[in-house]
């Protein structure tokens, strides 16, 4: 073969089979290089081998690195995953949990049973003077009139003479005698206050219910009989005109009467008497109450029996 003008019969990129100049039909690449980095005459092409090796190596660093990268973007997809799931409020976020049959109990006792039970109610004051069986504290004219002297507002009186009996128709003027009797009048309590030259007695009598007590009041007529001594001379006797009232609360009627102690006739005009005889009276009704409210008290704290 003559080498002229024409030159090789391929182009760069190409390769020839050498069985025509009597080679052992492998292939060779241009420039008379074996494969693998060989010279024709079988010698290794150093240069050649560490390109080949390098750049293998650089292929391997490439796909190492974009392999990471990969992995790094597949992990955060996953995490972002599980944050969108756990903040969505999605149903289905705790439907792999146990069935509350399947969880174990705090406790397998029984708890006690009872039946709720109201409080019983404050007794009233009230029921302890409306009856003899309740109204049991002790009773007499050191217990309805302590002290010696009253005072009901800004006004005060002397206690002068006291006396108590069960003959309750011996202490009375009129008719109130028989009224006390008839119904069942058990004892009265007497005593007297005065100020001023103006005297009040009153007497309290006692019976075993309300309703005997009221029934005395309301029948009503004459009054109690004044009761003089301890500095108190007779007073409302022998025809002087004098104030009477009359009350009843609880099971005690009480009934007063006042005057001047110099046996003057009482009118309409004489304030002071009105007074004296209301607040004796007043203060009367106010020990009754308080006798009710001390035992109604002392049962309210008693130990249950």
């Amino acid at each position: 073969m003559s080498f002229g003008q024409g030159g090789p019969s391929w182009g760069p990129g190409d390769s020839q089979r050498n069985n025509a100049n009597g080679g052992d039909g492998r292939w060779q690449a241009p420039g008379g290089q074996a494969p693998g980095g060989q010279t024709p005459g079988g010698t290794p092409d150093w240069a050649a081998l560490a390109d080949e090796s390098a750049a293998r190596g650089k292929r391997k660093k490439l796909l190492l690195v974009g392999g990471g990268v990969l992995a790094t973007a597949v992990v955060g997809a996953l995490v972002a995953a599980v944050v969108v799931a756990a903040g969505n409020g999605s149903d289905t976020a705790g439907k792999n949990l146990p069935s509350p049959e399947a969880l174990p109990s705090k406790s397998s006792e029984a708890l006690p049973s009872f039946t709720p039970k109201a409080p019983a109610p404050p007794p009233d004051p009230k029921d302890f003077i409306s009856s003899s069986k309740k109204d049991t504290a002790p009773l007499g004219a050191a217990t309805l009139f302590p002290g010696a002297t009253i005072a009901v507002g800004d006004h005060t009186y002397k206690k002068a003479a006291t006396h108590r009996t069960t003959a309750c128709s011996s202490v009375t003027q009129g008719a109130l005698g028989s009224v006390l009797v008839n119904n069942g009048c058990g004892q009265v309590i007497r005593a007297t206050f005065s100020k001023g030259g103006i005297a009040v007695t009153i007497g309290v009598a006692v019976f075993d219910t309300e309703a005997q007590a009221q029934k005395a009041m309301k029948q009503s007529a004459g009054g109690v009989a004044s009761l003089n001594g301890a500095g108190v001379p007779t007073f409302c006797r022998n025809g002087s005109v004098c104030r009477r009232t009359a009350n009843a609360y609880g099971r005690y009627a009480y009934f007063t009467v006042g005057g001047f102690t110099s046996g003057k006739n009482v009118t309409q005009s004489d304030a002071d008497v009105f007074t004296a005889g209301d607040d004796v009276a007043e203060f009367t009704f106010r020990q009754i109450v308080a006798r009710g409210q001390a035992q109604a008290s002392a049962a309210a704290t008693a130990p249950a029996s």
